[in-house]
């Protein structure tokens, strides 16, 4: 492990140490994990009386090590903690109240559940993480002789209790005499390390010098230089909505296959390996306690169903099952599969698995990786105090777990659908064939794909990709057009017009044959907006090419309505109307069309019954109302969005 500690960068004060200390922690992915890992330094604060009170600041809930600011640490009052730390017996949700209640700030986050066992260590900073070269060495039937030989006297092993008030009695009762002079740290077996200090930058160098001494000890990860096989992307939209149906509400499922994961995969021992459970008790909200090998999702809820039986009575109240469905999917076939309601959920769990691959595969070279019973991962799973760090995401929006595809998507309206429908919860494939299209696009719910929509085997692999991202495709809207020069008919250009039919018409049928598939694998029915034109109900001089154009991709539209019902696809269309702040639309053009109605261009903007403007942002709505439950019952619609104009109305 590299000590990345910087003595001009760290700051004096010791919550600013603490918070420089906990970034470097979080910066390292094989030390803690999305959340995971927690920290905390004791300091002397004024009451509001004038005096002296000594106080944990302690990482709260929610908050990630990477990231984390001086107000992620909840600042608890260390007289209230040791008297907690004096009772025989305390529940968890008591615990957390009386954490809360011993807080100094009523606006700070939760506490770490782990806020009394920093509180016992006689320390003034102290760090934690789930490394995984610890968790390689521990997770073994030998873990703790393991650790022993590698570390010696410089820590004190605890075997395994579930963390919150037990964890901290147990420490209290046989770790505080085990504390010498040499002692540089606790290790918890099957969870992780915990070094302490005289200030954060102790700990950290502690920290840096135990995981190295065990990294010098672990062999090297498996890797694999085999090619990872093609795998079709219908087979990934399968998978998934039967995924999504065991979950009860869309999920995204996103594929890996890298060196680390084909290693894993090929092994020949895999459904052993895979269910074994996983490197900490945590992971399990995140990924279940054991990945699905194979296809077989059906055998693997029964499965699941099977061992919430089996352990439901453990917590001592009644118990609601989650669903029975996998996150973490293993094969030779597709590599590593992973699902969550949001990309970034899906992410996480990609993260912890690739992790605990990597894991599994230095362990098995050292004797054999062993995880915890299903009992205590169980236990964990059904943990109220875990349950409470998901509900911190908040409700789910509109379209959580959803994916929509959007042509013409780096700028005017295609981009405004995009966006849309994205703030409504929604993965984007943003489809174009401009450069910067990735560039937009970017972040764990977003692809942008450069492609020209005229060229069939672009918009293929651009499908193509957006499933290996995200899983399937719910949503389409078919927004990439082109308006060519005004011109009269009798100057009728053949180049100019077959252009224009291929962006507008030709490439619009060819997405929908390659979407229709996807949809009718969409877990809440696919749907499909194209944005026509008022130009199609009524049309305009000098626009011949782009108004027969839109006409056709109208009609396309029309008849994909006819068609996909019975596959519960809705194919619907909007008619936007001079909506100048896109592509399409030049101040040459827009200066030559105003001059044509003898107007200013700023009256030529609201030159509609209501008098109002319309924006790209306003056509994006509409877009994604239509993709909505509120459209749910309509089909083959045609929705005006140009103000009112009287020769449509």
């Amino acid at each position: 492990m590299r000590d990345r500690w910087n003595d001009a960068e760290a700051p004096a004060d010791p919550l600013g140490q603490c918070v420089y200390g906990s970034r470097l922690l979080g910066a390292e992915p094989s030390l803690v994990l999305h959340g995971g890992g927690n920290t905390s330094v004791k300091t002397t604060a004024a009451d509001l009386d004038g005096s002296d009170v000594e106080v944990l600041h302690v990482k709260g809930s929610g908050w990630d090590l990477a990231t984390i600011e001086p107000a992620g640490f909840a600042p608890l009052r260390m007289a209230r903690l040791r008297e907690l730390l004096t009772l025989p017996a305390l529940s968890d949700p008591a615990m957390m109240n009386a954490l809360r209640c011993s807080s100094l700030d009523a606006g700070a986050p939760d506490p770490s559940v782990e806020s009394l066992l920093h509180a016992l260590l006689p320390y003034p900073a102290v760090l934690h993480s789930h490394a995984d070269a610890l968790i390689a060495l521990s997770n073994q039937p030998d873990g703790a002789a393991r650790i022993h030989k590698v570390l010696g006297s410089a820590v004190v092993v605890v075997p395994y209790v579930m963390p919150g008030f037990d964890l901290a009695r147990r420490c209290a009762d046989t770790v505080l005499d085990q504390l010498t002079d040499e002692t540089l740290g606790i290790v918890l077996l099957n969870h992780g390390l915990f070094t302490f200090g005289a200030d954060t930058r102790e700990a950290y160098r502690r920290h840096v010098d135990l995981i190295s001494r065990i990294e010098a000890a672990l062999p090297d990860p498996r890797t694999s230089d085999s090619p990872a096989p093609d795998f079709p992307p219908l087979e990934q939209a399968r998978l998934r909505a039967e995924l999504s149906g065991l979950i009860g509400a869309p999920v995204i499922v996103r594929r890996h296959d890298d060196p680390v994961v084909r290693a894993f995969v090929e092994h020949p021992e895999l459904a052993a390996l895979a269910g074994r459970g996983p490197l900490t008790p945590d992971h399990v909200i995140r990924t279940k306690r054991v990945p699905l090998v194979g296809g077989d999702l059906a055998g693997y809820a029964d499965a699941y169903r099977e061992y919430f039986a089996e352990h439901a009575d453990r917590r001592g109240t009644a118990l609601t099952m989650l669903d029975p469905a996998p996150r973490v999917l293993l094969d030779r076939a597709f590599g590593l599969l992973t699902a969550g309601r949001r990309a970034t959920d899906a992410q996480i769990a990609a993260d912890i698995y690739r992790h605990t691959a990597a894991v599994i595969g230095r362990a098995e070279q050292l004797g054999g990786y062993r995880a915890l019973p299903p009992a205590d991962i169980f236990d964990v799973e059904y943990w109220d105090l875990e349950q409470a760090k998901l509900r911190l995401a908040g409700a789910p929006a509109e379209f959580t777990g959803e994916v929509a595809l959007v042509t013409g998507a780096a700028s005017g309206i295609g981009r405004a659908c995009a966006d849309a429908l994205r703030a409504r919860g929604a993965a984007v494939v943003g489809v174009d064939v401009d450069p910067a299209v990735p560039e937009l696009f970017t972040g764990q719910d977003r692809l942008g794909v450069v492609a020209d929509v005229t060229d069939p085997d672009a918009l293929a692999a651009a499908v193509a990709a957006g499933v290996d991202r995200f899983g399937g495709i719910d949503m389409v809207v078919a927004s990439a057009g082109v308006f060519p020069t005004s011109r009269p008919l009798a100057d009728w250009s053949p180049a100019e017009w077959r252009r224009t039919m291929a962006v507008n018409a030709d490439a619009t049928a060819a997405l929908f044959a390659l979407v229709h598939p996807y949809l009718a694998l969409a877990p809440r029915g696919g749907r499909v907006v194209l944005v026509a034109s008022k130009n199609v109900p009524a049309p305009g001089p000098g626009a011949a090419a782009y108004s027969a154009s839109k006409a056709a991709a109208t009609q396309l539209a029309r008849i994909a309505a006819l068609e996909w019902a019975s596959d519960g696809i809705r194919v619907n269309m909007v008619h936007p109307d001079a909506v100048f702040d896109t592509g399409l639309w030049s101040p040459e053009l827009l200066e030559q069309r105003a001059a044509h109605y003898g107007m200013s261009v700023a009256a030529y903007k609201r030159r509609n019954l209501l008098g109002t403007e319309l924006t790209s942002a306003r056509v994006g709505a509409l877009v994604a109302t239509m993709c909505s439950e509120v459209f749910s019952g309509t089909t083959g619609a045609q929705v005006p969005v140009d103000g009112g104009n009287e020769r449509v109305i």
